[in-house]
């Protein structure tokens, strides 16, 4: 088994933790001042591991293994979600220096804005595969203050640097370990999982458009409310998405946003947030169509008009095979009986690199199932098991 030094690994991601630190958590968003002090903590800690380190025009970060290959990519992300925890992203890095640091020829990446702080979500590894255009940044905001991202680019001295573009020829795949972000392990006392594969989220926006009237002057049979036309059909699709859907799937409401908003207004217009996450295209096609046909019946029985329209459709993304087979008998190894497979439920740079590498992704324990809040965190027998079946599952792919 490969020897990782996993006291300096800890000792690596509590360093890290302390960038942007929000109570037991972190709060480090994408190009923040933060943000750009941890690329640039990352970038030493690349250079002393040996690698060489770059940072591109979208804020990637790569450590390059100066040797001959055969060579694995390693990583994740390190910026966070806002006022969120400390592991999630940044455990893929800093396990990437580890092995780095136990001279397994690895190259360390850390992609930019996998949490999705500006509009396009996955700026980094799409950026890193050769699917973000000029055109996308250019119309980018921040989800938060609408910020352009060119802005965003510029403040943090990105502006004006190439955007690598990741060689597949150099690579025999890439490997993510991460957080689970669910209970599935801690509730069944396992310590490791093996990914699957990797959800595909489709997302959707319902615009409901009834009339903006007094609240107190306008009569119950006289309203035509957006806002209560909104939670009904929300609540039809709660109890008709359990029959068309898989043993995984999830539907969540992000946002409901109504017009004018006020105490005293009855909301003309609503604007719903909507999306679903499954592994299979025939269950997303399924519950797709499932929500068509809602659609269908309240503009049938409401008095407010819905429009549904698809803002995104993402493919899911299988793990590969072959370093499925070699992270499975690293967890074996290193915690015999106590390990899964299992899907994620959660979007992974993993997924965009898929397009062009073999890709497979290891899972740690979340205490509680937390994740995206400050609360989020993971017991360091945990993460050090994670470490260890990563090296030895990195070692036994680069020897083939």
């Amino acid at each position: 088994m490969t020897e990782i030094d996993t006291e300096t690994f800890l000792a690596d991601l509590y360093e890290l933790r302390k960038i942007g630190r929000f109570r037991t958590g972190v709060h480090r968003p994408t190009f923040s001042l933060e943000d750009m002090q941890a690329r640039r903590w990352l970038m030493t800690r690349l250079e002393e591991c040996g690698l060489e380190a770059s940072i591109d025009g979208i804020g990637n970060v790569l450590g390059r293994h100066r040797g001959p290959g055969p060579h694995l990519l390693v990583g994740s992300h390190i910026e966070t979600q806002n006022e969120a925890g400390w592991l999630d992203g940044a455990l893929g890095v800093v396990a990437g220096l580890a092995l780095a640091r136990a001279g397994l020829p690895v190259d360390v990446v850390a992609f930019a804005d996998e949490e999705g702080h500006f509009s396009g979500g996955f700026l980094g590894s799409r950026s890193a595969i050769g699917d973000l255009t000029e055109g996308e940044i250019d119309a980018a905001r921040n989800r938060t203050d609408g910020t352009p991202l060119r802005m965003a680019l510029e403040s943090a001295g990105l502006a004006g640097l190439s955007r690598m573009q990741l060689d597949p020829a150099r690579y025999r795949g890439f490997l993510e370990l991460h957080i689970e972000q669910g209970t599935q392990l801690e509730a069944a006392g396992q310590h490791l999982g093996v990914v699957s594969g990797i959800v595909a989220i489709w997302q959707f926006q319902i615009l409901f458009e009834g009339n903006q009237d007094h609240a107190g002057g306008t009569t119950m049979i006289e309203r035509r409310d957006a806002g209560l036309s909104a939670v009904r059909l929300l609540a039809a699709a709660d109890w008709e998405f359990p029959k068309v859907c898989g043993p995984r799937s999830t539907w969540t409401t992000g946002r409901i946003t109504l017009d004018p908003g006020g105490y005293s207004i009855i909301p003309g217009r609503a604007e719903v947030a909507f999306q679903f996450r499954d592994v299979s295209i025939p269950v997303l096609e399924r519950m797709e169509a499932c929500l068509e046909a809602l659609v269908r019946e309240s503009n049938r029985r409401e008095r407010c008009t819905a429009t549904l329209t698809a803002l995104s459709k993402a493919i899911p993304a299988p793990c590969d095979p072959n370093l499925m087979r070699a992270l499975s008998e690293a967890a074996e190894q290193v915690c015999p009986g106590r390990w899964q497979v299992m899907p994620s439920g959660a979007g992974h740079d993993a997924q965009n690199v898929a397009r062009i590498l073999p890709a497979a992704m290891l899972f740690v324990p979340s205490i509680g199932g937390i994740s995206h809040h400050w609360a989020e965190d993971t017991c360091d027998a945990d993460l050090v098991s994670g470490v260890r079946a990563l090296g030895a599952a990195a070692k036994q792919v680069l020897a083939k």
